[in-house]
């Protein structure tokens, strides 16, 4: 990931929650706040009512590549975590991927097209 790093401290993710934005939807739910960087710190979050390792693990993988593989559309300077929600264990990848864009949406995540520096030809 290009300007991303992982949000991992207890503390930021229990910032978040409390004074952050969030968006909900069947799959997941977004939680975002501004962190004064010019990059993104990116957490996910998968309870154990998911199901064994395997199970949560393979959620929080789809839900990174869908980040990495979309990570120039997100606007730079946010922290973000990503809360999946149990019917996301078997949802399919192109669902999960939607839903994950339509929250980010909601949230104003997305840039524009042209809004990043690298958009625009000298």
């Amino acid at each position: 990931m290009r300007f991303s790093r992982s949000l991992k401290e207890n503390s930021m993710f229990r910032r978040l929650y409390a004074k952050g934005r969030s968006a909900a939807g069947p799959y997941l739910v977004v939680y975002c706040r501004r962190n004064g960087t010019d990059g993104n710190r990116v957490g996910i979050t998968a309870s154990k009512k998911l199901g064994h390792a395997v199970v949560r693990n393979r959620v929080r993988r789809r839900l990174r590549e869908i980040y990495r593989l979309h990570e120039e559309e997100f606007l730079r300077g946010w922290d973000i975590v990503v809360v999946a929600r149990s019917r996301a264990v078997g949802a399919p990848y192109a669902k999960l991927e939607r839903a994950y864009l339509s929250l980010a949406q909601k949230l104003n995540l997305l840039a524009e097209k042209g809004d990043h520096p690298e958009d625009t030809a000298p």
